[in-house]
């Protein structure tokens, strides 16, 4: 199917320009309708469409954690996580953490299958052993975190094995964002 052009060579009834841009554009074919289809709006993503799969050690205090949409229908992600660190290996047992939000968020559109990340930071804990805070205060030690996505709570250890260890009470984390960005 040929385009019409801006010279008028083909004239188009507002019939047929109505028809065909209800039907995705006249030119459109499968990648313009599928176009569409991504900008149509896609509902929050939920606890029961999106896990917390992955808290990935990138340093002594520095973890990514991977969210995946497991939905069949694609879902908004927006916003900052909530974290805690659970005490004894129980998720009820947790220490929440005052989140200190890094970057500004915005909506991350995920499909089916798609991911996305956000970067927490804690205060390390220095020297060896037991180890000291700066501050004076105790460290805190635990061997998984709460993060809160989408409404729900995903508790999660170290892809290392280790634990969690910081100073305060406190993590910072940057608002989510889509892989490839």
């Amino acid at each position: 199917m040929r385009c019409a052009t801006r010279s008028g060579a083909i004239k188009v009834s507002s019939v047929l320009l109505v028809a065909g841009l209800a039907a995705g554009g006249l030119c459109s074919g499968t990648a313009a309708a599928g176009e569409a289809a991504r900008r149509l709006p896609a509902a929050p993503c939920a606890s029961n469409q999106v896990v917390a799969d992955s808290a990935q050690r990138t340093g002594a205090a520095r973890v990514l954690v991977t969210v995946t949409n497991k939905g069949t229908k694609s879902c908004v992600l927006n916003g900052f996580p909530t974290v805690a660190l659970a005490g004894q290996g129980s998720p009820d047992r947790n220490k929440p953490l005052q989140v200190i939000r890094r970057g500004t968020a915005g909506p991350v559109r995920l499909a089916p299958g798609a991911q996305a990340w956000t970067w927490l930071s804690f205060t390390p804990v220095l020297g060896e052993g037991e180890g000291y805070c700066a501050s004076g205060a105790d460290p805190f030690v635990a061997p998984s975190v709460v993060v809160g996505v989408g409404g729900g709570k995903y508790q999660l250890g170290p892809d290392d094995g280790g634990e969690f260890a910081l100073c305060g009470n406190s993590v910072r984390a940057t608002a989510f964002s889509a892989a490839g960005s």
